[in-house]
């Protein structure tokens, strides 16, 4: 059961960008390299209803990950927290669906609402959580995965930074060449660390359990 659920970390990377480019390559006309990975699932989107569909079954892999993280754990407490904080995660998508962005023609003409500033927080929470699950990890493990997630962090800060800067642009329908890679490079980096992750913990023997009282 704990290789199953470990083995839903891998299947929901593959499943997602499995999702940004098939669901993608069902508009004409939209462009990867400039327009984000939001705008599938944007208010009157040709795609919306393919990707909250996909999205569920994403929630439900990184859900079951999670917790497969969190039961491999044993005595490893960051590496419990880890997985309870992709759990929490794994719950946003509970919510995406309720909180869609509006298309930026919408938007740039002042029609946006209380749902695009959802989903602006939504955004943040989860990169916060994503950046969290990564950090708790780097301490339970050797040095080379500490280094790939050290490495994985930088790749997230700075491309992070780069989505940042970007995104005011496209509220105002303003040319925005290279968002749609700028984001496309966070999300890539962290579904790897997930498979990465997965295959650490499936080679992993059991841990021992957390020792909760001195047995008298």
């Amino acid at each position: 059961m704990r290789k199953t659920l470990l083995a839903c970390g891998a299947l929901s990377s593959i499943l997602y960008v499995a999702m940004v480019v098939g669901i993608g390559s069902q508009w004409d006309g939209y462009n990867w390299m400039s327009q984000t990975i939001s705008e599938l699932s944007a208010i009157d989107a040709p795609t919306r209803r393919t990707w909250v569909i996909a999205g569920a079954l994403y929630t439900i892999l990184i859900l079951a990950f999670g917790w497969g993280v969190h039961t491999s754990a044993g005595s490893m407490a960051n590496l419990r927290r880890s997985g309870d904080v992709i759990v929490v995660y794994g719950s946003l998508g509970l919510l995406w669906p309720l909180a869609p962005m509006h298309l930026r023609e919408v938007l740039a003409a002042g029609g946006g609402t209380a749902s695009d500033t959802m989903h602006l927080v939504l955004a943040s929470v989860t990169v916060s959580l994503m950046l969290v699950a990564m950090l708790l990890v780097t301490t339970a493990f050797d040095r080379r995965f500490r280094w790939f997630s050290a490495v994985s962090l930088v790749i997230l800060c700075v491309f992070g930074a780069l989505t940042f800067l970007d995104a005011p642009a496209l509220s105002e329908n303003l040319p925005t060449p290279w968002l749609g890679l700028w984001e496309r490079i966070n999300v890539g980096v962290f579904l790897l660390w997930v498979a990465v992750l997965t295959i650490k913990l499936w080679r992993m023997p059991v841990a021992l359990p957390v020792r909760t009282a001195v047995q008298l």
